[in-house]
């Protein structure tokens, strides 16, 4: 039922409930744009999602990612991407996090080069969220994001020089349940850029900027001829010179790492450079490969960047970046400051220094982080390695990375510890993210979707295979229970039954078991749980 009664364009209906300034965001011009952007390329982004899926069934067979041999022309061409707009040629530290109101102001305070705002893996997509997410970054063009908390009276202000604005949409497997187009649901992706763009572009060009994004999840080079087919559709409908949108692309799935030429060439004219995103790396390659006997990881905490797969497809991005004159961006510090415990926080700290020392030796150009207390650490090791504004002039053409070497599995233990740790971390971020949370601080880590999904995966293929610990014992679906029985109570006695009940606990129990013993790898566990929160919301 439509429950708002601005006008909107034939066919199209706003599902979602009234929030204060929401007219603000749905303004009949916008909801015009966003129908017709949908109606061009929202079959075509439906057909892209089936074919995600029978390249699944391949993988399933023993089929192993590899270079698609139709682009070889495209992978060994002399070709670059267009130039690079003159605030996005320092990104020595990007800072990360949620679109909520504090979060924006405190990040562009936070002294990084620039800030990305996301409506994606940080960001829980209730309604409220989705909307107010707007509202904010159009009161941050307009001048008007400064106020007041009203529970703590603190004041917030965004201070001279902030740091360069970059936008995170949601990916292309997902939707926004609360828009309609001809009676389906509409790209949730669409909708975050076009709402944004629609809304802000003429101050972001008044300011000496431009509309830059971090485009996630993507799997091949033709999902990335769809964003370029979306940037100059809607650059068209606004008149905005083509090429003024400007991308970086989270490589972030196992398939796309294979195609990191490809994805730089079709958005050649919109793209500035690729990013490491890890965490989500390290689940697409347990999902994809999950049926796959030789290729079980070991404990999360044992598959580090350093080594093995995750090594491999650094330097690669590294390499494929700068021979296109594309900035090679370096992964999340997840690490915060640990209050009370110096002798921790240190130890936190000096991790984040070996991660990103690590980086900039191997040519990367900046970096994340996740937290302000950790730009001024990125900063400093950034900083002293490069001399100027980034290490594009650095070549790894003489280092040659293979099939093999992408797909190279960490050595290590599987062991009852790391069971524990995925069902605590993973319940608890997904209780956090029913109730409206998506950047949740667990165990001294600043934890996202992306480690959740993690979790439930890494759990799903030890008990498909029903792989060995380190003590002998063999992952069952018993065992798995016992463990999962055993944590949530500790969980339970240490939050107190008044903070479990109304924490939405026992739905994401719920959740994480469903999807950690179900018969097959489930895509995402955050396309089911967002029908959670749609049934809560509603």
């Amino acid at each position: 039922m439509n429950t708002n009664s601005r006008e909107t364009p034939e066919n199209l209906e706003v599902l979602g409930q009234q929030i204060p300034g929401i007219e603000k965001i749905l303004t009949k011009g916008c909801l015009e744009l966003i129908a017709d952007l949908e109606r061009n390329f929202g079959e075509k982004r439906r057909n892209l999602l089936i074919a995600r899926e029978e390249k699944q069934k391949e993988y399933d067979k023993g089929v192993l990612p590899d270079f698609p041999p139709e682009t070889q022309s495209i992978r060994d061409g002399d070709w670059k991407v267009a130039l690079i707009p003159k605030d996005l040629q320092d990104r020595k530290v990007e800072i990360t996090g949620p679109v909520d109101r504090k979060m924006v102001i405190n990040a562009l305070n936070s002294g990084a080069k620039t800030f990305m705002t996301d409506f994606e893996d940080s960001m829980s997509p209730t309604w409220e969220n989705v909307i107010q997410g707007q509202i904010n970054l159009l009161d941050l063009w307009n001048d008007e994001i400064d106020f007041v908390d009203p529970n703590t009276k603190k004041e917030y202000k965004l201070a001279d020089n902030p740091a360069v604005l970059i936008v995170r949409p949601r990916g292309w497997h997902l939707e926004e349940a609360h828009i309609q187009v001809d009676g389906k649901r509409i790209s949730a992706g669409i909708f975050d850029f076009v709402t944004y763009l629609f809304h802000n572009h003429k101050k972001i060009s008044e300011k000496g900027t431009g509309p830059y994004f971090y485009l996630p999840k993507m799997e091949t080079y033709l999902e990335a001829r769809l964003w370029n087919e979306v940037f100059e559709h809607t650059q068209k409908s606004l008149n905005i010179p083509i090429g003024t949108c400007k991308a970086t692309v989270l490589i972030e799935t196992l398939p796309a790492a294979f195609q990191m030429d490809e994805i730089l060439f079709e958005l050649r004219d919109h793209i500035v450079g690729l990013n490491c995103g890890r965490w989500d790396y390290i689940f697409s390659y347990i999902k994809r490969l999950a049926l796959n006997s030789n290729y079980i990881l070991p404990d999360r905490s044992q598959v580090v960047m350093g080594e093995a797969f995750l090594s491999a497809y650094s330097l690669l991005l590294i390499k494929t970046c700068h021979k296109r004159g594309a900035f090679a961006m370096g992964g999340m510090a997840a690490q915060i400051p640990v209050k009370n415990d110096d002798q921790a926080n240190e130890q936190a700290f000096e991790k984040v220094r070996n991660d990103k020392e690590r980086e900039a030796n191997n040519g990367h150009d900046g970096t994340w982080v996740a937290h302000p207390g950790l730009v001024p650490i990125a900063l400093e090791i950034f900083d002293n390695k490069i001399s100027g504004n980034n290490q594009l002039d650095m070549s790894l053409d003489n280092i040659s990375i293979t099939q093999k070497d992408l797909l190279k599995v960490h050595e290590g233990e599987r062991t009852e510890k790391g069971i524990r740790e995925c069902v605590r971390v993973g319940v608890q971020y997904i209780a956090a993210w029913l109730g409206g949370k998506g950047a949740v601080p667990l165990y001294n880590l600043m934890e996202d979707a992306a480690t959740a999904e993690i979790s439930r995966a890494q759990i799903w293929q030890w008990l498909k295979h029903s792989t060995n610990l380190d003590d002998g014992r063999r992952v069952d679906e018993n065992l798995f229970k016992e463990i999962l029985a055993d944590e949530m109570k500790k969980l339970k006695e240490l939050l107190g039954d008044d903070h479990w009940n109304k924490g939405n606990y026992e739905k994401a129990v719920e959740i994480f078991e469903k999807m950690s013993i179900c018969p097959e790898c489930e895509e995402f566990l955050t396309l089911q749980a967002y029908e959670e929160i749609i049934s809560i919301s509603n």
